[in-house]
């Protein structure tokens, strides 16, 4: 059995584990829980676009300190407009991040799974937290945009989970019969977002599902010697991030700290999404992914 499918395998009874675990609908996530959940994601999440300087090198063959400068800031230039986004337009910011979210999630199932199980499977974590946890959810949207915004989104987005659940199950059931270990990660992430509290189901998924994915499959397009090379070109990335983490949690130093902690990880996913995807996807159409 390869990577891929043991990763599929542990991520489907993790995320079941955690969704059986999950306190009633309604319950808070404490602060401690909170920062262990930011923790997970800034250590076992976000280090899987550190790797996006392999692509780079690899689709624009970058030599020399010229190319790689210019590289950087092509990177950072659409990360830093995703950031004045949220500034100057927070709702719409959120509708972007979210659309852009479910867009690069429907990148993780197996290759052969059509169109439509993408798209609803790149939606499940995005969507179907809104069926039974819509104030929570409004309430986390409410931390990146103004309040009645992020009610209006979440909102449309709880009319949207039934048939969105509707619409997976006959995607699940389709797949069964010919992929069916795509089926099982599907309802996986399905009960996960439907059952644990958002943010719960999100790192779970983020860390177990998405990053450990993205991982497994930057190894096997690295080739031989995967695991030092992609090492070598992730070092520099994870220390700018981290230093970027820093900056921003000293600037939101008055913000309560749920709030700047949410901000922090979805401010910062957004802005890192638009370059991300731009490698990546360019990779996963051009059938090397």
């Amino acid at each position: 059995m390869t990577a891929l499918r043991w990763q599929g395998l542990v991520f489907s009874a993790t995320a079941l584990l955690v969704a059986l675990a999950s306190p009633p609908v309604g319950a808070s996530v404490g602060s401690m829980l909170l920062l262990l959940l930011v923790g997970l994601i800034v250590v076992l999440g976000v280090p899987h676009g550190a790797f996006d300087p392999l692509f780079a090198q690899r689709l624009h063959a970058l030599a020399g300190v010229r190319d790689w400068c210019l590289f950087t800031l092509a990177y950072l230039l659409p990360a830093l407009l995703v950031a004045l986004l949220w500034q100057s337009a927070p709702g719409t910011f959120l509708g972007g991040f979210l659309l852009l979210s479910l867009l690069h999630f429907s990148g993780d199932p197996e290759v052969g799974s059509g169109v439509f199980f993408r798209v609803l499977y790149g939606g499940l974590i995005i969507v179907l937290p809104a069926c039974l946890h819509v104030d929570e959810v409004a309430r986390l949207f409410g931390m990146l945009a103004d309040p009645s915004a992020a009610a209006t989104l979440a909102g449309w987005l709880h009319l949207a989970s039934w048939p969105w659940l509707l619409a997976t199950i006959f995607a699940m059931l389709s797949a069964l019969r010919l992929r069916w270990q795509a089926a099982l990660e599907m309802l996986a992430v399905t009960v996960l977002a439907i059952v644990a509290p958002p943010l719960v189901a999100f790192t779970v998924f983020f860390c177990g599902m998405h990053g450990a994915r993205h991982f497994l499959r930057t190894l096997a397009y690295a080739g031989p010697g995967a695991a030092r090379t992609a090492l070598r070109y992730a070092v520099l990335p994870m220390i700018a991030v981290a230093v970027l983490f820093a900056v921003a949690l000293w600037v939101w130093r008055d913000v309560a700290l749920e709030e700047r902690l949410v901000r922090l990880i979805f401010i910062g996913l957004a802005a890192l999404t638009v370059p991300h995807m731009a490698l990546i996807e360019r990779v996963r159409f051009g059938g090397r992914w």
